[in-house]
Protein backbone atom coordinates (compact mmCIF):
# COMPACT_ATOMS: atom_id res chain seq x y z
CA UNK A 1 0.00 0.00 0.00
CA UNK A 2 1.33 3.50 -1.27
CA UNK A 3 1.23 6.71 1.02
CA UNK A 4 -1.39 8.96 0.66
CA UNK A 5 -3.52 11.71 2.04
CA UNK A 6 -6.57 14.63 1.85
CA UNK A 7 -7.18 17.84 1.86
CA UNK A 8 -10.57 18.81 2.82
CA UNK A 9 -11.95 22.00 0.26
CA UNK A 10 -14.05 24.85 1.39
CA UNK A 11 -17.46 24.11 0.07
CA UNK A 12 -17.04 21.00 2.03
CA UNK A 13 -15.46 18.02 -0.38
CA UNK A 14 -12.05 16.79 -0.40
CA UNK A 15 -9.48 16.04 -2.93
CA UNK A 16 -7.56 12.39 -2.15
CA UNK A 17 -4.21 11.71 -3.16
CA UNK A 18 -2.54 7.95 -3.29
CA UNK A 19 0.79 6.75 -4.41
CA UNK A 20 -0.03 3.27 -5.77
CA UNK A 21 1.95 0.61 -7.66
CA UNK A 22 0.92 0.67 -11.38
CA UNK A 23 -2.38 -1.60 -11.78
CA UNK A 24 -0.81 -2.57 -15.63
CA UNK A 25 1.92 -4.62 -16.18
CA UNK A 26 3.46 -2.27 -19.02
CA UNK A 27 2.96 0.79 -17.44
CA UNK A 28 5.15 2.84 -14.64
CA UNK A 29 6.39 1.37 -11.56
CA UNK A 30 3.87 3.73 -9.43
CA UNK A 31 1.40 6.22 -9.70
CA UNK A 32 0.19 9.21 -8.18
CA UNK A 33 -3.57 9.18 -8.09
CA UNK A 34 -5.82 12.43 -7.70
CA UNK A 35 -9.63 12.14 -6.94
CA UNK A 36 -12.17 14.58 -6.17
CA UNK A 37 -14.97 13.74 -4.51
CA UNK A 38 -17.74 14.36 -2.04
CA UNK A 39 -15.75 12.31 1.33
CA UNK A 40 -13.24 10.65 1.08
CA UNK A 41 -15.35 7.70 1.43
CA UNK A 42 -16.53 8.32 -2.13
CA UNK A 43 -13.38 9.05 -3.20
CA UNK A 44 -12.03 5.79 -2.77
CA UNK A 45 -14.93 4.11 -4.14
CA UNK A 46 -15.04 5.43 -6.91
CA UNK A 47 -11.44 3.85 -7.15
CA UNK A 48 -12.89 1.04 -6.11
CA UNK A 49 -15.63 1.12 -8.79
CA UNK A 50 -12.56 1.16 -11.33
CA UNK A 51 -10.80 -2.54 -10.08
CA UNK A 52 -8.37 -1.03 -7.98
CA UNK A 53 -9.81 -3.45 -4.88
CA UNK A 54 -7.36 -2.84 -2.53
CA UNK A 55 -7.11 1.25 -2.37
CA UNK A 56 -7.20 2.06 1.82
CA UNK A 57 -6.53 5.32 2.80
CA UNK A 58 -4.65 5.53 6.52
CA UNK A 59 -3.46 8.72 7.69
CA UNK A 60 -2.40 11.88 6.08
CA UNK A 61 1.24 11.09 5.14
CA UNK A 62 1.13 12.38 1.94
CA UNK A 63 -1.31 15.11 1.31
CA UNK A 64 -2.22 16.57 -2.74
CA UNK A 65 -0.13 19.50 -3.05
CA UNK A 66 -2.23 22.73 -4.37
CA UNK A 67 -0.95 22.40 -8.05
CA UNK A 68 -2.20 18.97 -7.70
CA UNK A 69 -5.95 20.00 -6.37
CA UNK A 70 -6.07 22.96 -8.96
CA UNK A 71 -5.38 20.18 -11.43
CA UNK A 72 -7.76 17.65 -10.29
CA UNK A 73 -10.80 20.69 -10.09
CA UNK A 74 -10.16 21.32 -13.30
CA UNK A 75 -10.38 18.33 -14.89
CA UNK A 76 -13.98 16.95 -16.12
CA UNK A 77 -13.94 13.49 -14.38
CA UNK A 78 -11.99 14.99 -11.11
CA UNK A 79 -10.01 11.86 -11.38
CA UNK A 80 -6.44 11.87 -12.62
CA UNK A 81 -2.79 10.06 -12.29
CA UNK A 82 0.75 10.69 -13.29
CA UNK A 83 3.61 9.07 -12.53
CA UNK A 84 4.93 9.14 -9.00
CA UNK A 85 7.52 11.29 -7.79
CA UNK A 86 10.95 9.82 -7.80
CA UNK A 87 10.08 7.24 -10.79
CA UNK A 88 11.07 9.49 -13.83
CA UNK A 89 13.74 8.90 -16.00
CA UNK A 90 16.91 7.67 -14.41
CA UNK A 91 14.77 7.90 -10.85
CA UNK A 92 14.73 11.76 -11.02
CA UNK A 93 12.41 14.39 -11.30
CA UNK A 94 14.16 16.38 -14.06
CA UNK A 95 11.08 16.34 -16.02
CA UNK A 96 6.99 17.72 -15.02
CA UNK A 97 4.78 14.73 -16.58
CA UNK A 98 1.34 16.08 -17.71
CA UNK A 99 -1.67 14.71 -15.71
CA UNK A 100 -3.65 12.12 -17.20
CA UNK A 101 -7.51 10.92 -17.53
CA UNK A 102 -7.57 7.67 -15.33
CA UNK A 103 -9.06 5.46 -18.36
CA UNK A 104 -5.56 6.14 -20.23
CA UNK A 105 -4.30 3.88 -17.12
CA UNK A 106 -6.61 1.59 -17.37
CA UNK A 107 -7.12 0.86 -21.13
CA UNK A 108 -5.73 -2.52 -21.94
CA UNK A 109 -3.24 -2.56 -24.62
CA UNK A 110 -4.55 -3.42 -28.08
CA UNK A 111 -3.55 -6.87 -29.46
CA UNK A 112 -1.75 -6.45 -32.79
Amino acid sequence: MGAGGFCKLPNGTVVVALNLPSPAADRPAGVRVLVHAQNRARALTRLRNLGLRAVYLRGNAAPPTPDEITAVLHHPDGLIWRTAPGTGVLGTDLTVELWHPIRALLRRPTPM
